[in-house]
């Protein structure tokens, strides 16, 4: 036989082997091995039953509460989904900033959506009975907003905030040390918590 085409023939047989082997091996698209195909007969594939959901991925997106509110934010959440606490604290830092600002320029109409009856009253008496041109004390910065506490009543939530800020006059600077407590009911469409009640801080 011609030797050039003994050499074409092997040629020929060890590409076949060759190819063989490729597909044996089963090589992907990423050079990792293929998967196989689980046995019909293993019991994971078991149409009649379901698999169980790792807790890790059911629980992915439900947030983690931490500290000595836990507890009560835990219950706010249950009740209402759409609870976040930084959503609330981002908020609770901007209404404090509002609130003060407003009440030491007398805004009562900014005043008055934001507070329950009962803080209303006491801070409209406040500003009423501020001697005219009296310098009211500013808001100068926050120094410190943390939840400290809070609960759910029935469908009414309760989140407590120790506040630390620095005022000022003009004049003088002071620390202002309070715990304000913001409401909701966790039943009504409306998003917006309003104030509570106000207690001076140790």
């Amino acid at each position: 036989m011609d030797p050039v085409m003994q050499v074409m023939i092997l040629a020929a047989v060890a590409l076949f082997v060759l190819s063989r082997l490729y597909f044996a091996l089963g090589k992907g698209d990423n050079n990792g091995p293929v998967s196989r195909p689980t046995p019909a007969g293993a019991k994971d594939d078991a149409p009649d039953q379901a698999k169980p959901v790792d807790d890790a991925f059911a629980h992915a997106d439900r947030p983690i509460f931490t500290g000595p509110a836990a507890g009560g934010l835990e219950e706010i959440y249950n009740a209402d989904r759409s609870f976040s606490t930084s959503a609330f604290m981002r908020g609770a830092r901007a209404a404090y900033e509002i609130i003060v600002s407003a009440y030491a320029k007398g805004e009562r109409e900014k005043l008055r959506p934001m507070l329950d009856d009962d803080v209303y009253e006491a801070w409209d008496a406040a500003i009423s009975a501020r001697e005219p041109g009296q310098p009211a004390f500013e808001l100068l910065r926050i120094r410190k907003a943390e939840i400290e506490s809070a609960e759910l009543d029935g469908s009414m939530a309760r989140v407590a905030v120790r506040y630390e800020a620095e005022l000022g006059d003009g004049e003088m600077v002071r620390t202002a040390k309070e715990i304000w407590t913001f409401m909701r009911n966790v039943h009504e469409s409306d998003p917006n918590w309003i104030l509570d009640d106000v207690e001076v801080a140790n």
